[in-house]
C-alpha cells in the first residue's frame, strides 16, 4: 500500500526546461548555428560540468558569454513569470491530501529556486519535506535525494510514487527503490528513459485514485 508520493519540480510541476531549451535554441539561431538538441537534452534533471555556452563558444570561436547570459536571465525571468503550472498537478497534490498521502519533493536545483518558485504558485504549503541539491552530495541521477525524502516523511522507498519527467530523475527514483511514474514535458518527451512503472502524457489524464489501484495492481502481480 503507498503511503507518499514524491514530485521532481523542473519541468514536472513548472516546466522551466522547456522554457530554458526555447532561450538557448534562440541563442544559437541569433548566432546562425544550429542548436545541439539531443546533446543539451542528455543533461536535464542532473547538474554536470557541462555548458551550453562551450559549445556556442565552439562553433563560432569567440562569444560575449557575460552578454549572452544577462540577456538569456533576462528572457528567462520575464517567461517563468507568465508560465502556469502544468495541467494536473494541483488537482494532484489535492487528491494526495485527501487520501492522506504524504507529500515530498525531491529536485536538482538548489531550495531558493524551488521554494520561490512553489510559493509564487500557491504550492509550497501542499509540501512535508522539499528536498535539494542544497541537502546532499550527489544529485540525480544518484538515488541520494529521493532516499533522504523518503527518509524525512518517515516512510519507506517502496511505499512511495515518484512524479518525474526526466531520464536521470526516473533513474535516481528507480535505483531509490521508489515506484515510478513518468511524465514527460515538450522537451523531454524525446528522451529515452529507462524502466519505469507507469508513463502519462499529462497528469490532467488520470487521477491519482485511478493510478494508485493501477500501480498497487502492477506490485501485486
Amino acid at each position: 500500500m503507498y503511503k507518499a508520493v514524491v514530485f521532481d519540480f523542473d519541468g514536472l510541476i513548472f516546466d522551466t526546461e522547456s522554457v530554458h531549451t526555447t532561450i538557448y535554441k534562440e541563442m544559437f539561431e541569433s548566432h546562425n548555428v544550429e542548436f545541439p538538441f539531443n546533446e543539451w537534452i542528455q543533461n536535464i534533471g542532473t547538474k554536470s560540468t557541462f555548458s551550453i555556452y562551450d559549445l556556442l563558444e565552439k562553433e563560432i570561436k569567440e562569444i560575449d558569454r557575460e552578454q549572452l547570459k544577462k540577456m538569456n536571465k533576462e528572457k528567462l525571468e520575464t517567461r517563468l513569470n507568465a508560465l502556469k503550472v502544468r495541467p494536473g498537478v494541483e488537482e494532484i497534490l489535492k487528491e494526495a491530501q485527501a487520501m492522506n498521502l504524504k507529500i515530498g519533493l525531491a529536485s536538482s536545483s538548489d531550495y531558493k529556486w524551488v521554494s520561490s518558485h512553489l510559493d509564487r504558485l500557491g504550492l509550497l504549503h501542499y509540501f512535508e519535506c522539499i528536498m535539494t541539491s542544497d541537502d546532499v552530495a550527489e544529485v540525480k541521477p544518484h538515488p541520494e535525494l529521493y532516499l533522504l525524502a523518503a527518509k524525512q516523511l518517515g516512510v519507506e522507498p517502496e511505499v512511495c510514487i515518484a512524479f518525474e519527467d526526466s531520464a536521470n530523475g526516473s533513474l535516481a527514483a528507480k535505483r531509490a527503490g521508489l515506484t515510478c511514474v513518468i511524465v514527460p514535458n515538450d522537451t523531454t518527451k524525446h528522451l529515452t528513459f529507462p524502466e519505469v512503472d507507469y508513463r502519462l502524457s499529462s497528469m490532467a489524464d488520470c487521477a491519482l485514485v485511478e493510478l494508485v489501484g493501477k500501480l498497487s495492481d502492477r506490485k501485486s502481480n
